[in-house]
């Protein structure tokens, strides 16, 4: 389910089956380096539609978090510590920040909530090369969420 008003009513008849949240983290900047921090917001919303994707009503796929490339981590983690009690508190406990953004490897406040992938520029690869690179990170992506769902059993 996206974040669209059709997608909205469908979760309110299936809340309670919708208990992971999707939500890319998409870094902004119009200064330098600007193809290469394009990317690292391109790559994980492709995969995060595709999450979504295979997963319809049991995700939800949240608009992206941008924020800029020279804000504070700790600003940027404010807001996701917000939307992630706010998420929990209203019944959806798995929320998942997927990122091609290595700045938050290994972020102690966003732990196993934290999905970083490599960005692949896949602007210059065929179709077909592009949906396999994109098939096999969304499987790892998978196997992340369902794991999450396994533990809880």
């Amino acid at each position: 389910m996206k974040w669209c008003s059709k997608d909205l009513d469908m979760y309110l008849k299936a809340s309670e089956y919708v208990d992971t949240a999707i939500v890319p983290l998409i870094p902004i900047t119009w200064g330098t380096h600007k193809k290469n921090v394009i990317l690292k917001g391109e790559f994980p919303l492709i995969l995060s539609e595709e999450i979504e994707r295979q997963l319809k009503g049991r995700v939800f796929l949240f608009p992206a978090i941008t924020y800029l490339v020279s804000e504070p981590d700790e600003d940027v983690l404010k807001r996701l510590s917000a939307l992630t009690s706010e998420l929990e508190n209203e019944g959806m406990p798995y929320p998942v920040f997927i990122t091609s953004d290595a700045r938050w490897t290994g972020s102690e406040e966003l732990g196993d909530r934290l999905v970083n992938i490599p960005p692949v520029p896949l602007e210059h690869m065929d179709e077909e090369y592009q949906r396999e690179i994109v098939s096999e990170q969304v499987k790892h992506i998978l196997q992340i969420v369902t794991k999450k769902w396994q533990n809880t059993f």
